[in-house]
C-alpha cells in the first residue's frame, strides 16, 4: 500500500514540491498563519480555491504526488466546518473512511493522547461519557475547533503548501477561459492565480458557477429522477416538529394580524420541487468551565418576535431539546440544531447559493444575531421556564476558540448550496443502491439521507408545522462515481468539484458529510495530477489508472463487506 511507501519517498516528494513552490510561498500566507508580503499573481499545478477540509485533503495530495500547488482561501480561517465547530463527525461507517481522510482523524487521535491536550478535564473523565470514537480505537472522531485546525495547519506545513487567504474569487471577472479550459482566476483584490488545473473545493462553488458549469440549487420534484424523498415532504417531517396546538398569528387567533415570521400558507404540493434550501446554522462550541466561559449577552439587533414560536411551544408544554450538547474533549460542546425550534434560522437563506457576497455578509450575521439571540432567550427571558433559563445559562463561549473572530465560529454550516449538474446526477437510489449503483467509485457514502427542515408553514388543522426534514438509513455504503466530480467536458476540461457535486438534493443530504468531502478532495487531486503526469486531458485519464492510484493510497472504494 502507498501509504507505507510514503515513508520512504517522501523525502524526495517534499523537495520537489519545495522547489516548485518557492516562487509563491514568499509571498503569501503560510499555514502557520504568519503574514508574508502578497505578491500580484502566483502559479501552480493545481489550484485548490476554498481552504475547506476536503481544499486540504487535495492540497496536501498534489504535493505527496510530486506537483506544486496553492489554496486560494474566500475566508481567514482553514478547515471549514471541521475546525468549524463541527467535532462531531458525521460518519456513517467508519470502514470506508480511508487515505487522508482517515490520516487527519488519525492525528487527532495522536493529539489527544498528549496529557498537554487536556486542560478542562481528564481524557479518562472524558471517555467514561459516551463518544464516537472507542476507546483503544486510534482514530478520533470528537475534537475541539482549535485542535482540527492546528492538525490542518500541520499537514499544510508539512507540505510547504502556499496559502492564500481572505482572498475571494471576483464574481464579475474571475474565471479567464480559452474555450473550456480556465486559464486563470482573478480575486477580488487583482490577484491572478494561474494553473494547470483547477479544484473548487468550496461549499458555495462560486468558482463552479463562473466557469459555466451547470448546476441546481433548492429541490428537484420526486419525480424527476425517480425518487421518492425529494420535494416537498410534509409527510415525512416527524422529527424536530412542533407539537399539535401552536398558533401561527401575530395575535393568537386572529389572522388579520398576520402570520409570525417565517411562516407560510402553503408549503406546496407533496413532492414537487422548488427553490428553497434546507437550513444553516452555526455548529456552536459552548463550555460550562466558569474559568474558560464567557457568557453570551443579547445581541445588538435582538428581535423578540423571531422567538415567539419558541415561547409559544414552551407554553405549551414543551420541554427540550432546544439544540444538542454532543460533548466533546475538555467539557466543550458541538452543539447542533434539535428540537422544534432550534438553531436552525429556517427559511432565512434562501437567497445564499447564488447570493453575492454582501448578500451573504447579510444572511450570516442574520443567522449570528438570531443564534446568540436564541442562547440569550433560553437563558435569560421571562417567558422560559427558570428550570430551562437555569440550565442554559451556565453555558457560553469558550475563552480558548476563535480567539480571532469573538470566540464565535466564523464558518456557517451552508448544509447545501449549488450542486454541480455533470453525465452522473447522484439520486437517492444510487444511494440505497435500489437497482442501481455509480460506476468508476472514487470514493464511498455511508450516512443517512439528511435533509433538516427548509420551511414553516400551516398545516390542515391550523397549526404551525415544520417541512422538510428527512432521515433516511439503514442502507450499505454506496460508491460515489467520478462522473460526479467532474463536469461536462464541453463546459469545463480542467475543473474538479468534490463538494458541490453533481446530486439530487436528497443523496447530496447523504453525501454531505466532512470525511467524505476529504475523500472526494483527496481522490480529485489524485485526477489531476494523473492528468499532468500522462499529459493527457482529465477527462480522458483511464479509470482504472486513476482506481490503481487511489487505492495505493488508501481510499476505499467498495463495500468492505463485499
Amino acid at each position: 500500500m502507498k501509504s507505507n511507501l510514503i515513508i520512504e519517498h517522501y523525502r524526495y516528494k517534499i523537495l520537489v514540491v519545495l522547489i516548485s513552490s518557492l516562487v509563491l510561498s514568499p509571498a503569501c500566507t503560510d499555514p502557520s498563519g504568519s503574514g508574508l508580503r502578497l505578491k500580484k499573481s502566483y502559479k501552480a499545478d493545481v489550484v485548490v480555491y476554498g481552504g475547506t477540509s476536503a481544499g486540504i485533503s487535495a492540497a496536501v495530495q498534489v504535493a505527496r504526488m510530486g506537483r506544486s500547488v496553492i489554496i486560494v482561501e474566500p475566508g481567514n480561517r482553514l478547515g471549514g466546518l471541521t475546525s468549524g465547530g463541527l467535532g462531531q463527525t458525521d460518519i456513517g461507517n467508519k470502514q470506508v473512511i480511508g487515505g487522508i481522510s482517515r490520516e487527519f482523524y488519525r492525528r487527532i487521535g495522536e493529539k489527544y493522547q498528549d496529557p498537554g491536550f487536556w486542560k478542562w478535564q481528564t481524557r479518562d473523565e472524558y471517555f467514561s461519557e459516551r463518544t464516537q470514537t472507542d476507546r483503544g480505537e486510534v482514530a478520533m472522531w470528537t475534537f475541539e475547533p482549535e485542535v482540527a485546525l492546528k492538525v490542518f495547519q500541520e499537514m499544510l506545513t508539512e507540505s510547504k503548501i502556499p496559502v492564500l487567504t481572505s482572498q475571494r474569487i471576483d464574481l464579475q471577472n474571475g474565471v479567464v477561459k480559452r474555450g473550456p479550459e480556465i486559464l486563470r482566476i482573478q480575486t477580488e483584490q487583482g490577484i491572478k492565480i494561474s494553473g494547470r488545473i483547477f479544484i473548487d473545493a468550496t461549499y458555495e462553488g462560486d468558482l463552479m458557477a463562473l466557469a459555466g458549469v451547470s448546476y441546481a440549487t433548492g429541490r428537484e420534484s420526486s419525480g424527476k429522477y425517480g425518487e421518492t424523498l425529494n420535494g416537498v415532504q410534509t409527510a415525512m417531517a416527524v422529527y424536530h416538529q412542533f407539537p399539535d396546538g401552536i398558533d401561527p398569528y401575530v395575535v393568537k387567533g386572529d389572522p388579520s394580524s398576520g402570520l409570525l415570521p417565517q411562516v407560510n400558507n402553503d408549503p406546496g404540493t407533496e413532492g414537487d420541487g422548488d427553490d428553497k434550501i434546507q437550513a444553516y446554522c452555526f455548529r456552536m462550541c459552548l463550555t460550562d468551565v466558569a474559568e474558560n466561559m464567557i457568557a453570551v449577552e443579547k445581541p445588538e439587533g435582538y428581535d423578540e418576535k423571531e422567538y415567539e414560536l419558541l415561547f409559544r411551544a414552551v407554553e405549551a408544554g414543551y420541554g427540550g431539546p432546544f439544540f444538542m450538547f454532543s460533548a466533546m474533549p475538555n467539557r466543550k460542546t458541538d452543539s447542533n440544531n434539535k428540537g422544534p425550534f432550534s438553531t436552525d434560522f429556517i427559511g432565512r437563506n434562501y437567497e445564499y447559493p447564488d447570493g453575492d457576497y454582501a448578500t451573504r455578509e447579510r444572511i450570516i450575521n442574520e443567522h449570528l444575531i438570531y443564534q446568540k439571540g436564541l442562547l440569550w432567550t433560553l437563558g435569560n427571558h421571562p417567558r422560559v421556564p427558570a428550570s430551562i433559563r437555569e440550565e442554559y445559562s451556565r453555558w457560553g463561549l469558550p475563552r480558548d476558540e476563535f480567539e480571532g473572530s469573538g470566540n464565535w465560529t466564523p464558518q456557517l454550516y451552508v448544509r447545501e448550496a449549488r450542486r454541480m449538474i455533470s453525465s452522473l446526477v447522484m439520486t437517492q437510489n444510487h444511494c440505497m443502491q435500489a437497482g442501481i449503483s455509480a460506476e468508476k467509485p472514487v470514493g464511498m457514502g455511508a450516512y443517512t439521507m439528511d435533509s433538516h427542515h427548509v420551511q414553516r408553514h400551516i398545516d390542515t388543522n391550523g397549526f404551525v408545522k415544520n417541512e422538510g426534514d428527512v432521515e433516511v438509513g439503514n442502507f450499505d455504503p454506496y460508491p460515489i462515481g467520478l462522473d460526479a466530480i467532474v463536469p461536462f467536458r464541453q463546459e469545463c476540461s480542467n475543473l474538479l468539484v468534490p463538494v458541490c457535486l453533481s446530486a439530487t438534493h436528497i443523496a447530496y443530504g447523504s453525501i454531505r458529510m466532512e470525511p467524505v468531502f476529504m475523500i472526494l478532495g483527496q481522490s480529485a487531486a489524485t485526477i489531476a495530477v494523473l492528468a499532468l503526469d500522462r499529459k493527457q486531458p482529465m477527462h480522458d485519464v483511464p479509470y482504472d489508472v486513476i482506481k490503481d492510484e487511489l487505492i495505493d493510497y488508501d481510499q476505499i472504494l467498495e463495500n468492505p463487506k463485499e
